[in-house]
């Protein structure tokens, strides 16, 4: 079972406002809007996504990952590996 499982519906919320976020974007390209305004809209979805992202990786990290601690041996390994390959996309975007 998922870490975000207990609050689906929370991160699906999220998710719904960054995409209605994402398509008042389009609608201002489509209406001509001055640059630097749709650049605001963009920076504020990004934030939100990131947002959206760390929540969720510490859900991973509060659940999967301390379970596969606990349990040790390969999965352990590999929930750890994942981890922070996870962290590290997560910085250079």
């Amino acid at each position: 079972m998922p870490g975000y499982a207990s609050n689906k519906d929370d991160q699906l919320k999220r998710l719904r406002r960054v995409e209605g976020q994402v398509r008042g974007i389009a609608k201002m390209v489509e209406d001509d809007k001055y640059c630097i305004d749709v650049l605001t809209q963009v920076s504020a979805a990004t934030k939100a996504l990131q947002s959206f992202a760390l929540g969720l990786l510490d859900e991973h990290m509060a659940h999967c990952v301390v379970d596969a601690a606990r349990a040790g041996g390969p999965e352990q390994d590999l929930k750890l590996k994942e981890a922070s390959e996870a962290i590290a996309r997560l910085v250079r975007s």
